[in-house]
């Protein structure tokens, strides 16, 4: 007899085809559900927290989202969120410029007006607890082919030695040779001529004429009015002397492309008044400058691309805060863009070799120390792979006191694929510093963001494997970096790819936020334009996550250099030590600012006494963290202390 099934056989077997075919159909689907599922799970247990951390994501309301560029601590608890146009021409178009205030301690969020483009200025701590911001972007860049008016650099030349000339703008400069006319965008001063003489004879030799740059474009579109080559020009508009004595030199006049133009503009930010105050605007103007504290509490700036988009002549000028103006330094000393420079505990700077770009491949690229007071320079040798620094991170390695410093990853100049895994350590204490390849990374890493941890480790996370995260390159990894060992330990990762445009922050309670990335691409095969990252994580360390916690309870205020200050505690015993960490103010992944210093301690049943080295350019003036730690490393909360 023929074996027939069941009804309830055949219902059984109808059911599992049907199921086995949602299966091959929605297997991907189910898998990653169920591996996000899981992923969520794990990562939200109590002992994998206390191993690796946590990131949340902040809530931001969406009218106080941001295209964030730069992020800086304030000595109020705050966070200064500043965009600018945010590297968005249609913003910068409408002017329409972007800062947010946040308070991590109550969760709000506060609109800044903001009265400059601000997108890739400069920014550092002032002594007083404001922070100066100077720089920015006057232009964006035009590629080729969107270039429609041929333009560029005019040398304005003076040889009168008895006065100077200001040109207006919309001066119109006329080849001799070519018979082209071009106008100026924006006025100019061109310093008189300065006497030469002979230095044994003092008999007069010659005027060298003072010289004003400013840019230029054609009236009409078109190639038919590019210059072909250089040309001297005629000056309208000139009467006397100044017809002959006043003229521009100009190299071809094009339709390349144009990089982006800078500002003189500067701003104090005041976060008790919680707004800008203009100061007095730089000599220079500056796209991608740096922003570097002196000893004395002024502040150098550097390097960064001029009003016609060409990269600063090396005339580097000091900011004083006392009087809010700015002067030259007198000495030359040509940087990339946002060349990564430091304040040494004897005054001098330490220039690591990182930069974010900008500037001839083959001047101002080697790391060295700078005597800024003689223009020396003493170049440190020892990189592996000096072509793969720029979009580095450095980060001066705890406590400051020792001079280390880490440069971590980086990639080739320009829009280069390549990028690099290293670490490079160097220790400036030694009698002739090198640097040598510590811990690598697993892979390599364009813009990682690396910020001192008051347990004297280093989180760093984010970056992208190429240009921008092209090729959907993010990498979405965090470590903590082991000074004392050299190591690095993988912990929780997080869940939005950073690259260019990006930084982290620590702040007072411990944790680290994470803000910006602005790729190229949205996919990974490069077909859709990318979108700035607005979203903001905060990685919790796994210290936040032990039973236990020191906590100062009451102490002062300010203290002085070699000073001592009280604070109580309940349970004095349980303090090991005690730090300075200088807050924050971040662009482009490196914080010349940061820096943690370690404090003598003394303990008392129900109180410690910490000692502030005496050492005006190791303890700039300013605004500090004060945190203590247990035998375990788990740091207090960070109390807010003034060093005058």
């Amino acid at each position: 007899m023929k074996y027939r099934p069941s009804r309830r056989t055949r219902r059984l077997a109808i059911g599992t085809a049907v199921m086995l075919a949602l299966a091959a159909t929605n297997g991907p689907w189910l898998y990653r559900f169920g591996t996000e599922r899981y992923h969520t799970y794990a990562v939200n247990r109590p002992e994998y927290k206390a191993a690796n951390g946590h990131w949340d994501f902040l809530d931001v309301p969406s009218e106080h989202r941001i295209n964030t560029i730069h992020a800086a601590l304030l000595h109020t608890g705050k966070v200064l969120l500043v965009a600018g146009s945010g590297n968005n021409q249609k913003n910068f178009d409408a002017k329409t410029f972007r800062s947010v205030l946040w308070d991590p301690e109550t969760g709000a969020f506060k609109d800044i007006p903001t009265p400059k483009d601000m997108f890739c200025a400069g920014h550092t701590q002032l002594p007083d607890g404001k922070l100066l911001i100077a720089g920015g972007t006057k232009r964006y860049e035009k590629l080729e082919g969107d270039v429609t008016k041929a333009g560029g650099l005019m040398i304005v030349h003076n040889e009168d030695p008895d006065k100077p000339v200001t040109l207006p703008a919309g001066t119109r400069f006329t080849g001799k040779g070519n018979g082209r006319t071009y106008v100026s965008k924006d006025p100019v001063l061109v310093p008189r001529a300065t006497k030469v003489f002979d230095e044994k004879t003092g008999a007069f030799l010659h005027n060298d004429p003072g010289l004003g740059r400013i840019y230029v474009e054609a009236r009409k579109s078109g190639t038919r009015y590019e210059s072909g080559t250089e040309d001297n020009y005629r000056i309208a508009g000139l009467t006397g002397s100044d017809t002959h004595n006043v003229y521009g030199i100009a190299q071809k006049l094009a339709l390349d492309k144009k990089d982006f133009q800078g500002i003189r503009e500067a701003f104090e930010f005041d976060p008790v008044a919680e707004k800008y105050l203009p100061v007095d605007p730089m000599n220079e103007a500056r796209w991608y400058p740096t922003l570097t504290t002196l000893k004395d509490g002024r502040v150098l700036s550097l390097s960064g691309l001029d009003e016609i988009g060409q990269i600063v002549p090396g005339k580097d000028e000091i900011y004083d805060p006392k009087t809010r103006t700015w002067a030259y330094t007198g000495v030359v000393r040509k940087f990339p863009t946002y060349p990564a420079v430091f304040l040494l505990n004897d005054g001098t700077l330490f220039y690591s070799g990182s930069n974010a770009g900008y500037g001839p491949a083959d001047e101002g690229r080697d790391p060295g120390v700078w005597d800024l007071d003689t223009n020396t320079f003493t170049t440190i040798p020892g990189l592996g792979d000096p072509d793969l620094m720029e979009t580095s991170a450095t980060v001066r390695l705890p406590p400051a006191q020792d001079e280390r410093f880490m440069v971590i990853g980086g990639g080739g100049v320009g829009e280069s694929a390549k990028s690099s895994e290293k670490s490079r350590l160097v220790d400036l204490r030694e009698p002739h510093p090198e640097f040598r390849d510590g811990a690598s990374l697993s892979e390599g890493t364009r813009y990682p963001s690396a910020s001192l941890l008051p347990d004297d480790s280093v989180l760093v996370t984010g970056g992208s494997g190429d240009y921008r995260g092209r090729g959907g390159s993010d990498i979405l990894q965090a470590r903590l970096y082991d000074p004392a060992s050299d190591t690095y330990a993988r912990v929780a990762d997080p869940a939005v790819g950073r690259n260019y445009h990006s930084g982290s922050v620590l702040l007072p309670d411990g944790r680290v936020m994470i803000f910006g990335s602005d790729s190229l691409y949205a996919d990974a095969a490069n077909t859709r334009p990318g979108t700035f990252e607005q979203r903001v994580e905060i990685y919790s360390p796994p210290y936040l996550y032990r039973d236990t916690r020191p906590e100062l309870t009451a102490g002062p205020e300010r203290i002085r250099r070699g000073g001592t200050g009280l604070f109580t505690t309940r349970d004095a015993a349980s303090i090991t030590s005690a730090k300075l960490i200088r807050p924050s103010a971040v662009t482009h992944v490196t914080d010349t600012d940061q820096r943690s210093v370690a404090l003598d301690l003394e303990k008392a049943p129900d109180s410690v006494t910490v000692t502030v080295p005496d050492n005006r350019a190791l303890v700039p003036s300013g605004w500090y963290m004060l945190f203590v730690t247990d035998a375990e490393g788990t740091p207090s909360e960070g109390t807010w202390v003034e060093i005058p």
